[in-house]
């Protein structure tokens, strides 16, 4: 059986981008920081150390954490992104062979964010006595500001980052949830005269800034890919693309055969594995594990991050174990997250590609644009790949 799996865990970043200083990022290492904070204690992940996660790190780190470098038993690269972005879409897009050089619109100003008429309209379409916001800020800091204020007056929270995104929170049950999506695909159609990468619905519940708490119904309203990826050569072929978790989000649908979402890690691995029984021959399982940005980089918590890591790492097995003969696996990122940088918002890193397969021969194939590895699945379910990237199959020996 062959068949191809794609996990990105998301914000895993290995610091080393050469390009890092013109994003504010010189010096930023998510995983190496990681291990920093840990200490002594260092970060069990023996089955990602297995695949070459610590080879990947100090190739992209300039031999620093040198004493971490455990005998891969897969083949391991390092992912830099060509495109000039270091936010979801644009890696996830490079990452299937659609690097994206013109980087959609970012809000710069740090209050008073969005253009009015772009507000006028949101509020006259949305049917809003008006929003609160209008600046950038991280998720829960700004409930706790403003959350009471929402629910006291019905004005949705609308802020932004330094990704390219309009981001609205409302409470599930003052406002409602299925308003808020409304009310983010009303924003989506205002935005695509903005060229904004991301919509995202945040919702939240509880009574005051001291219990507020995001749901799992987050939605992300994407603005499609301007051309093909793999995913879409892969559903011209007649082939399976199962989407797991925000894929499809990512991608707005588009190259998808069938969503699967779960909320948290946990209930994501347990959904994947469940997954792969229906995973047809030539077909692509893509998924995104996504609380590694969400709950622990943009928190800027080290130790929460760390043990994810770890906790992901325990899994891994299960999912091994349920890899047929002919399956290939590769674990990536889509860009950095480092939780001990300033701010809160991503940073521009190089990623961890490590690939396993039960017929290839274990390597190290040094630094890879994202976008051969949306090559390397291309050809390893023999459909045509984009323009962009190249293959790494044919570096690689099979086992005898």
């Amino acid at each position: 059986m062959t068949r191809a799996l794609l996990i990105v865990i998301d914000s895993v970043g290995i610091g080393g981008a050469p390009d890092a200083s013109a994003f504010g990022d010189a010096g930023s290492n998510t995983v190496g920081h990681i291990l920093d904070a840990r200490g002594e204690a260092g970060l069990a992940v023996p089955n990602l150390a297995d695949m070459g996660l610590f080879q990947a790190l100090v190739h992209s780190s300039d031999n620093a954490w040198t004493d971490l470098q455990p005998r891969p038993n897969a083949t391991w690269a390092v992912g830099r992104e060509v495109g000039r972005g270091k936010d979801t879409p644009s890696g996830h897009w490079e990452i299937t062979g659609l690097p994206v050089m013109e980087p959609p619109h970012v809000f710069e100003a740090l209050e008073s964010s969005f253009p009015q008429a772009l507000l006028d309209a949101l509020i006259a379409q949305g049917d809003l006595p008006g929003i609160l916001g209008n600046k950038h800020a991280s998720g829960m800091p700004v409930l706790r500001e403003l959350g009471e204020e929402h629910i006291r007056t019905g004005k949705p929270i609308v802020y932004t980052s330094a990704d390219s995104v309009l981001q609205i929170a409302a409470h599930e049950g003052s406002f409602g949830l299925d308003r808020l999506y409304e009310l983010c695909r009303t924003a989506r159609a205002i935005c695509d005269d903005y060229r904004v990468g991301r919509v995202i619905a945040r919702p939240f519940v509880g009574g005051t800034a001291q219990d507020f708490k995001r749901t799992g119904n987050r939605r992300d309203f994407t603005m499609p890919p301007g051309e093909d990826t793999i995913l879409d050569t892969l559903i011209a072929a007649g082939r399976q693309v199962m989407a797991m978790g925000k894929i499809s989000d990512i991608y707005a649908g588009r190259g998808i055969t069938e969503t699967r979402k779960a909320h948290g890690n946990m209930a994501l691995f347990d959904l994947t594995l469940t997954a792969m029984d229906d995973l047809q021959e030539g077909g692509l399982m893509f998924a995104n594990f996504v609380d590694f940005d969400t709950e622990f980089g943009h928190a800027r918590d080290p130790l929460g991050y760390a043990k994810a890591l770890e906790d992901f790492d325990a899994r891994l097995p299960e999912l091994f174990a349920r890899m047929a003969p002919g399956d290939l696996l590769i674990i990536t990122a889509d860009h950095g997250n480092d939780p001990t940088w300033a701010g809160t918002d991503h940073t521009r890193e190089q990623v961890p590609v490590l690939i396993k397969s039960k017929t290839l021969d274990p390597a190290g194939l040094g630094v890879r644009p994202f976008a051969d590895i949306g090559a390397t699945i291309a050809d390893y379910l023999g459909v045509p790949t984009t323009p962009h990237g190249t293959s790494m199959l044919p570096l690689l020996g099979e086992k005898q």
